[in-house]
């Protein structure tokens, strides 16, 4: 099971807590680097998940099927609400959601298919990972200088905290884009990412028409796009240009159309 992703889901939301208090009115209202959302509107993405998470609400075919667009309309209900109301939306879901996703880490459970709309069907065990993404994704990218507007400071992210975040991201890149992204990838490519988190998987093309791509561990292919696994959680979020953190090696025409493509929700 994934157990390493509730405990990463577990130690970002802890310093997520910490960085609250020492954020005073104006700095709720400052831009965040995540695009159109203010810093308080992170915390009321956080805390729209997190409640639906506990709480899910009824089906609503009228929904916006983009996922991006989805999470924009639940952060818009919570617009005009004060700060402080949007704050304690996230401290009375979040644990609730924690101690759900404990409980999904437990047969028979933990191996039922979930599908997250929008974003693909994954094993109910790996919503942790799913949440550790969104933390410490919001967090670290987001809210906290050098690309957010917070000039706070938290210790340097270790590979506890990451890896379970990379895991999540490599399990949606088949799923998240589709045939989009599927159509970029003819050849077999490596995506070798270092440092905290760090693994090496192969992208292998689909093989029949409507099938996906799929993600492999190991290095099976002879051309390879080298990342930190810090950055690829900015770069393949579109958080950040590609080409400013990576390095190819082998053919570029092979890894270029995915690269500029790949975008993880």
């Amino acid at each position: 099971m994934t157990r390493a992703g509730l405990a990463a889901a577990r130690s970002s939301t802890a310093q997520l807590a910490e960085i609250i208090p020492q954020v005073d009115d104006g700095q709720w209202e400052l831009p965040s680097a995540c695009a159109g959302w203010r810093v308080i509107d992170v915390l009321a993405h956080l805390a729209a998940l997190a409640t639906e998470a506990v709480d899910p609400p009824p089906p609503d075919p009228t929904l916006p099927k983009n996922r991006e667009r989805y999470h924009d309309l639940r952060v818009d209900q919570r617009r005009g609400l004060a700060h402080i109301d949007v704050l304690d939306e996230w401290r009375h879901s979040t644990p609730r959601q924690l101690d759900l996703l404990a409980a999904a880490q437990e047969p028979p459970e933990a191996d039922e298919p979930v599908e997250v709309p929008g974003l693909g069907t994954y094993p109910r065990h790996l919503l942790a990972n799913t949440m550790a993404f969104n933390v410490f994704c919001h967090l670290r990218n987001d809210l906290l200088a050098p690309d957010g507007p917070l000039p706070l400071t938290l210790p340097e992210p270790t590979g506890d905290q990451v890896a379970p975040a990379i895991d999540f991201m490599l399990a949606g890149l088949p799923q998240m884009q589709g045939a989009e992204l599927t159509a970029t990838v003819r050849h077999p490519l490596v995506l070798d990412l270092t440092g905290p988190g760090a693994t090496t998987v192969t992208v292998h093309p689909a093989t029949d028409p409507d099938g996906q791509l799929t993600v492999t561990p190991g290095a099976d292919a002879p051309t390879r796009v080298h990342s930190t696994a810090l950055a690829f959680i900015a770069w393949a979020t579109t958080r950040s240009p590609w080409r400013d953190h990576c390095r190819i090696t082998g053919d570029p025409a092979v890894a270029t159309p995915f690269l500029d493509h790949l975008d993880i929700i």
